[in-house]
């Protein structure tokens, strides 16, 4: 197992804070101290704390290390729009050093780091940089999370082209029913194993709750070793 994986999506709304609190809460159950980061967040509520983002929130509760809330989340954003946007709306600048700095703190701390990213792979964080130039800074492998839904397959394929253009390695991807039904779900499913670089790590289903922590369940960490 690597000791930090990026947790990337297919699109924003796939589930990536879902399939992330489901590897953290696997890794608890094989007794490996693993701790979710979630670097940039926007969509984020005022509390007498300061700002707190509900997908942060949860994956420092899943995480099996005890850390704060600024160590999981350094950027939080009161409004739900692109980070470069929210970033220049509250006038600040999203450094990766800043980036680095947290995970390294992170590392420091357990076995591994789960990083959860923010929509999609080519997400802007200002005008002439993404999120995923900082993933391509640190080399690190990727996860890779589909939504599946009508148009999915061109959304994945993509996404992976995107990825493996940058030079990184996508170590595995996490099927999610981000629907109630979805036409040709089980077609979809054998055209993505057929497709996709990796070993399938989990098929999650539809999970309309927050209690989420059954879905540990469904994930496969031997395919991380």
């Amino acid at each position: 197992m690597h000791n930090a994986y990026f947790v990337a999506g297919t699109d924003t709304d796939v589930g990536k804070t879902v399939c992330s609190c489901a590897i953290l809460h696997a890794a608890q159950q094989a007794s490996i101290a693993m701790v979710g980061y979630k670097p940039i967040a926007s969509g984020s509520d005022n509390t007498s704390q300061g700002l707190r983002n509900s997908d942060a929130l949860l994956l420092q509760q899943a995480s099996s290390v005890s850390v704060t809330y600024d160590e999981v989340n350094p950027y939080a954003f009161y409004r739900p729009v692109s980070p470069h946007i929210a970033a220049a709306e509250e006038h600040k600048t999203i450094e990766f050093s800043v980036l680095s700095q947290g995970l390294a703190d992170l590392k420091a701390k357990s076995e591994c780091v789960l990083i959860e990213g923010a929509g999609g792979w080519r997400v802007p964080v200002n005008n002439s940089d993404y999120l995923s130039s900082w993933v391509k800074q640190e080399q690190l492998p990727v996860i890779l999370v589909v939504g599946v839904k009508l148009g999915c397959l061109n959304h994945a394929l993509l996404t992976v082209e995107a990825i493996q253009a940058d030079g990184l390695t996508i170590v595995g991807w996490i099927a999610n029913q981000v629907q109630s039904t979805t036409d040709n779900y089980t077609v979809m499913i054998t055209w993505l194993e057929q497709h996709l670089p990796g070993k399938k790590i989990a098929e999650i289903p539809y999970c309309p709750t927050n209690k989420r922590d059954f879905l540990a369940d469904y994930i496969d960490l031997t395919v991380l070793n």
